[in-house]
């Protein structure tokens, strides 16, 4: 059987695009993470995009509930495209993600961020279960959106994630398709951001989202693809739109 690591490291370097005129995104993250410090992270690895390069970027929701979001390119082709009306701040810096074991991985941020993520995966029976269902759908079938509404309202509770919204609308006024594959569960994690530890892993007492994108209540890894509406600069918002909470 192939590691996590293996099959994430497969889905990036042979990674394509599935068939369309949206904009689409192919890879693996994490949807979210809460701590009981009130942080939250997530992060996003996609080689391949419609849209530009390859990137990888890390959410970072402060306890005041400010978002910014840190990528290793443009805002307008990497997450701030869709969401940046959302954010206090979008950066350009370098992300780096390093698998340290079959299980793991680091993600990390230098300069004057100073982040370090350390994240473990496991694999339980409603994961397997869900992965193998999820992997034989047909992209057609995985991008209808009433299946994917309907999806997200079993997933939640089957994964005691809280809310899961895999299609909607992001703050950037686009809809989106999230289309997971293969998920896994955090099983441990620890973050430090400037040398402060960011305490353990914790559902807030109130779920975070933007848009209609729910933040899952605990660590959900997801291999798969994201598409969003071709951006309409009539009904959207562009990638430099922002607003302080």
């Amino acid at each position: 059987m192939k590691t996590i690591r293996t099959q994430a490291l497969e889905a990036e370097h042979h990674a394509t695009l599935t068939p369309g005129e949206d904009e689409r995104f192919s890879g693996y993250g994490v949807m979210g993470l809460p701590f009981s410090s009130g942080y939250v992270l997530a992060m996003r690895r996609f080689p391949v995009t419609s849209v530009g390069p390859g990137y990888t970027s890390v959410w970072l929701r402060r306890p005041s509930g400010s978002w910014t979001i840190y990528a290793d390119a443009a805002p307008e082709v990497s997450c701030a495209r869709y969401f940046s009306a959302a954010l206090n701040e979008a950066v350009q810096c370098d992300v780096r993600v390093d698998w340290t074991g079959d299980t793991s991985f680091t993600v990390s941020i230098g300069r004057d961020v100073d982040l370090t993520w350390t994240v473990e995966l496991e694999s339980t029976p409603v994961t397997a279960a869900m992965s193998a269902v999820m992997t034989a759908l047909p992209n057609k079938i995985l991008s209808n959106k009433a299946l994917l509404k309907t999806m997200g309202s079993a997933a939640g509770p089957m994964l005691s994630a809280g809310r899961l919204g895999l299609t909607g609308s992001v703050p950037n006024k686009q809809g989106f398709r999230a289309k997971p594959r293969r998920i896994w569960f955090i099983s441990r994690s620890t973050v430090t951001l400037g040398g402060e530890d960011l305490g353990r892993p914790q559902p807030l007492p109130v779920q975070s989202r933007l848009g209609d994108f729910w933040i899952p209540q605990r660590g959900i890894f997801v291999i798969g693809a994201s598409s969003f509406d071709r951006f309409d600069p009539a009904e959207h918002l562009p990638a430099t739109a922002r607003r302080t909470p």
